[in-house]
């Protein structure tokens, strides 16, 4: 299970960073690193967690929660492309635009659950429980209103709400969310 490896290799580097606090300085999303040629804390921010043990537990929950529905829903290779690319496109938006200074999984997440939001208005049809599809309509707006905040996960849910409709095929000619393919996978 991919969510379950990104899982463990995240709670490890939180582990780290809680152990030997100087770790987070070295890794963490920093513009001015970044500006001079540190380029790679745009993806260990992804790993690295700026809320210390509460905002890494958090999203390390938010991980196991919507990471393992949306593995289930669109298979490994649409959650790999989804949760790296939304979270390295919000961590790229974030050192250019939003918040220089940061680190966390959570734009990460943040993109699945902008996917997963599609796969449950794909189910309209089959009548999902009604919670779940007002939650999922409300995905939309709430990420165009955290893009307007200058928060930084507005972006990445909102790239995946397009990628969810790339993955899904814009509902021409594709099952509703969980149907298996032939290969065993789901939806990816």
């Amino acid at each position: 299970m991919l969510t379950g490896a990104v899982f463990v290799v995240t709670a490890v580097v939180l582990v780290a960073q809680l152990a030997d606090p100087s770790l987070f300085d070295r890794f963490k999303r920093d513009a001015t690193a970044i500006d001079a040629g540190e380029w790679w804390r745009l993806l260990t921010g992804m790993f690295f967690q700026d809320g210390k043990l509460f905002g890494g537990v958090f999203n390390l929950v938010a991980l196991a929660v919507v990471g393992t529905f949306a593995e289930w829903c669109l298979g490994r290779v649409s959650w790999f492309v989804l949760y790296f690319g939304c979270g390295l496109f919000g961590q790229f938006l974030s050192y250019v635009w939003l918040s220089p200074v940061g680190a966390g999984n959570s734009m990460c997440v943040a993109g699945l659950l902008g996917a997963l939001a599609v796969v449950v208005w794909r189910m309209r049809d089959a009548e999902p429980p009604q919670g779940l599809f007002l939650a999922a309509m409300l995905i939309m707006p709430l990420a165009v209103l955290d893009t307007v905040a200058h928060d930084n996960h507005g972006m990445p849910a909102l790239l995946g709400v397009a990628l969810g409709l790339l993955i899904t095929g814009f509902g021409k000619g594709r099952a509703a969310a969980g149907s298996q393919r032939s290969d065993g996978s789901s939806l990816g």
